[in-house]
């Protein structure tokens, strides 16, 4: 997969509160951290994966997408 095909747009969906924001993911950087919008909790990547759009997110982020390490 190139740039061109890939998908910037996510939509992350808080565990605690189930409120969803489509965010413009980094695609120089992993996120490892985001505060709900809503309710504040801070979210965190799950165990195995490499950031929050990879944990929460309707997409993955951009390196993975492209078959790349997160960050790598």
């Amino acid at each position: 997969m190139n740039d061109l095909n890939v998908t910037l747009e996510s939509k992350i969906t808080c565990p605690e509160c189930g409120h969803s924001t489509v965010e413009t993911m980094p695609t120089d950087a992993c996120q490892w951290f985001y505060e709900c919008t809503a309710c504040n909790t801070v979210l965190k990547p799950l165990p195995g994966d490499c950031c929050v759009y990879c944990s929460y997110g309707t997409v993955a982020c951009p390196p993975i997408q492209q078959g790349k390490r997160c960050c790598g």
